[in-house]
């Protein structure tokens, strides 16, 4: 019944309406004993994912069309996570019409086989991109990834909660750009975050924001992040510079401003082969620790790690 009110509600959400829905709990799929309540649990973030471009042609072509290909170095230790999540970059649709740019990308329904071996749990479906062919193909989106047990978030202003080893883990995700995800007003921030603390133990933020290529946070980043942190929220995970940017310690929580790319075809620079993936380990529903690992993209676009 939810699914249902999310596509009926996706046309009025683009139209910038403030609809509040009831927070829904999702299980992880990963290795779930029941936890003691000393028991780490780590989660683990990364940035920017498009599929489609130079990264289809080298799927087909060097990967003889496994869209498992992308993530082949890594998968294994991304499994270690037990939770992850990422930035989708654009829709997963063969229908709509080109609504974008240049830049417009629409991935192939098989990229969903690619994010299910690589372990996403939940991936944010509000940025620049998610309008690229319309709201055919986001509709298409959301179906797609909720068939498959990838939660998109950003879809309404509600938040998504999971739980994760008997942690519940509030999400939310915004856009500060035009597009079909929910865009990042400041009061309708605070009111997602108030909304998630009545049901998670753990707040975290999603912001596609910033400039692109730029290695430091602008104003605007800095202000929406601390807005969500002095809401409640313990992490706040950014992207869409392509670039990394710092991360830093507000108050008791996080901000990771810019986590870069992970699956992308930008080859022209250093900075845009490289990312990072942010782990934040969990204990006793608390932060632990918050670390982060670099990640290279070689010439297939496939991101190792190099730690």
């Amino acid at each position: 019944m939810r699914y249902f009110w999310i596509l009926i509600l996706a046309g009025v959400f683009a139209l910038g309406a403030k609809i509040y829905l009831g927070p829904e709990v999702y299980f992880s799929e990963r290795k779930h004993a029941t936890p003691a309540n000393s028991e780490i649990i780590k989660l683990a973030f990364v940035g920017d994912i498009m599929m489609d471009r130079e990264v289809e042609k080298k799927i087909l072509k060097e990967g003889a069309g496994d869209f498992r290909f992308p993530f082949l170095n890594i998968a294994s230790e991304l499994s270690e996570y037990d939770f992850l999540f990422g930035n989708l970059e654009g829709p997963i649709s063969s229908r709509g019409k080109n609504a974008g740019s240049a830049y417009s990308f629409r991935m192939d329904a098989r990229v969903i086989g690619g994010l299910k071996f690589a372990g996403f749990d939940a991936m944010s479906v509000a940025n620049n991109h998610s309008g690229d062919w319309g709201m055919e193909a986001f509709v298409d989106t959301l179906s797609i990834l909720r068939e498959a047990n990838i939660i998109p978030a950003g879809a309404t202003t509600s938040p998504e909660i999971f739980e994760v080893k008997g942690l519940k883990l509030g999400l939310l995700a915004f856009s500060d750009f035009p597009g079909l995800g929910i865009r990042a007003d400041d009061e309708v921030v605070k009111k997602g975050v108030s909304w998630a603390k009545s049901a998670a133990d753990l707040i975290v933020v999603s912001f596609h924001f910033g400039e692109e290529y730029k290695k430091e946070p602008s104003l605007r980043q800095i202000k929406l992040a601390k807005i969500a942190i002095d809401a409640g929220a313990d992490l706040v995970i950014g992207h869409h510079p392509h670039v990394t940017q710092p991360v830093e310690k507000y108050v008791d929580s996080y901000i990771a401003y810019s986590l870069g790319n992970f699956v992308f075809d930008q080859n022209f620079s250093e900075e845009t082969m490289t990312g990072l993936l942010l782990e934040v380990e969990i204990r006793d529903k608390k932060i632990l620790s918050v670390k982060t690992r670099e990640i290279k993209l070689n010439l297939n676009y496939q991101p190792l790690f190099i730690d």
